[in-house]
């Protein structure tokens, strides 16, 4: 595992704030494109290993985790700037946050994305029938863990869902952390809603 931080930009206004990714070295690095979407066996200073971590038969991805869990901020990697922080999305002049949803709070799982990956918007997909939203594909983490924005969390896929979004296609993954409880449980969507349910602490529901 890349040991990563994440480092506030203090000259930033609170509500502009940019983390930065830092590497064990302590050298700024972009999200979106050093971080190796497939999580390694094994890495040698920082270089990722040619043999892939499995679980079995399952590959494992890496995981940039944008928004944690119980959270309402709109958190997004930004592709356009240097680096690629993580920073808040803004619409119309104003800081976006989804709203909550009784009884929950905010984002029902960590929300993130994969690294390396785009979805073109000059692609129309076979499915959806839309062209790509130019942003890289969306990970729903649904482990018990509440995550940080800027973590990296090594994930196995269980399904995907394909969303039209304004006429854009954004497909969202949906995974879990392979450092959960209940992960060697399930092997797909099917295997969720009768293993578990999540509650807001973390408990258990059956």
């Amino acid at each position: 595992m890349l040991g990563l931080v994440c480092a506030a930009q203090p000259w930033l206004s609170s509500a502009l704030r940019r983390p930065l990714e830092e590497n064990a070295d302590g050298k700024y690095i972009s999200p979106f494109h050093d971080i190796p979407l497939f999580a390694g066996s094994k890495e040698d200073k920082e270089i990722p290993a040619k043999r892939l971590k499995t679980t079995g038969t399952e590959v494992l991805f890496n995981m940039i985790v944008e928004v944690p869990r119980w959270t309402n901020a709109k958190m997004e990697i930004a592709t356009e700037e240097p680096l690629n922080p993580i920073k808040q999305d803004i619409k119309k002049g104003k800081l976006r946050y989804v709203a909550n949803i009784f009884p929950h709070k905010g984002y029902i799982w960590n929300y993130g994305a994969l690294p390396q990956t785009w979805e073109d918007p000059n692609h129309t997909d076979n499915i959806t029938g839309c062209c790509g939203d130019n942003d890289p594909i969306d990970v729903c983490e649904i482990g018990s863990k509440i995550r940080s924005s800027g973590e990296i969390v090594q994930v196995k896929v269980l399904g995907v869902l394909a969303l039209v979004d304004e006429g854009e296609t954004d497909w969202k993954i949906i995974a879990i952390s392979v450092d959960d409880p209940e992960a060697q449980k399930i092997h797909g969507c099917f295997h969720m809603e009768n293993t578990w349910l999540v509650g807001k602490e973390g408990e258990k529901r059956k």
